[in-house]
């Protein structure tokens, strides 16, 4: 089976994208199941319930975030009744919404879905490692096709995570920087494994936001109101194979949809 991870959807402008582009992608590659992280889908910080919505009726089937899922209040609304949207599983307990999900593919195949937040250089919740290894349990319990989406600012701590769940888990992806690497490989014991799948909105930007407000953000160091870039829309990602029988995966390989190229 072959499940598409799209990375960080910035703004309406990576939601565009998406609606357009989305189902044609599917069929072309023959993706059986697709995942984005969507925390700054609404405004470029956050999510809204009619954000969710078009989202998911735009072809995707699991909405993973990270720390900027509380930055609409709106979304708590739905955090707690939508099984399709998570938010990082290492929050305290107590903490509403879910952070990780079992959902299925249309042939009825079951897919684990763990979202996870890191600490190095961002808030310090919960150990990412040590609630991964209870979730991963859990979710064994149905099915052992499990993918892990690695909020996180620090690649060390990204490929810690990744050796850490090798062979436990499907693949271990990253998000946050919105900077798609180029170190995508299958682990010895057959966890996919990247750094960061990238980004999917405009490209004319600093990771998303217009250049000349974040030149100025810096040129200044006082607060400037960052509005979301519109211009050369693509949308990146991975595309893993699994293997259903083994839930190990096969390949993982970058992927990168401009609306003016055809895939």
């Amino acid at each position: 089976m072959k499940i598409l991870f799209i990375g960080d959807i910035v703004g309406s402008a990576g939601r565009e994208i998406i609606k357009e582009s989305l189902l044609k992608i599917r069929e072309k590659e023959s993706i059986d199941f697709v995942i984005a992280n969507a925390e700054n889908a609404a405004g470029g910080s956050g999510l809204t319930i009619r954000v969710v919505e078009e989202l998911l009726s735009s072809n995707i089937d699991c909405i993973t975030s990270g720390d900027h899922i509380w930055s609409k209040k709106d979304i708590l609304k739905i955090i707690d009744t939508e099984p399709r949207l998570l938010r990082p599983a290492n929050y305290p307990s107590g903490v509403r919404g879910i952070g990780s999900t079992i959902l299925s593919t249309k042939t009825g195949v079951k897919i684990g879905v763990l979202n996870l937040q890191g600490r190095v250089f961002m808030n310090a919740i919960e150990c990412p490692f040590r609630v991964a290894s209870f979730e991963v349990e859990r979710i064994k319990q149905e099915t052992d096709i499990i993918i892990v989406d690695i909020h996180a600012e620090a690649t060390s701590e990204k490929q810690a995570l990744g050796h850490w769940l090798d062979g436990k888990v499907s693949a271990v992806l990253g998000t946050h920087t919105h900077t798609q690497t180029a170190d995508e490989r299958v682990l010895p014991q057959g966890t996919a494994y990247i750094t960061d799948v990238g980004m999917t909105g405009p490209f004319e930007s600093v990771l998303g936001r217009t250049i000349d407000s974040v030149l100025q953000r810096f040129l200044t160091s006082t607060p400037v109101r960052m509005d979301v870039a519109e211009d050369d829309l693509r949308i990146q990602g991975v595309i893993v194979e699994i293997d259903e029988s083994s839930a190990k995966a096969k390949f993982i390989t970058r992927f990168e949809y401009k609306e003016d190229l055809s895939i």
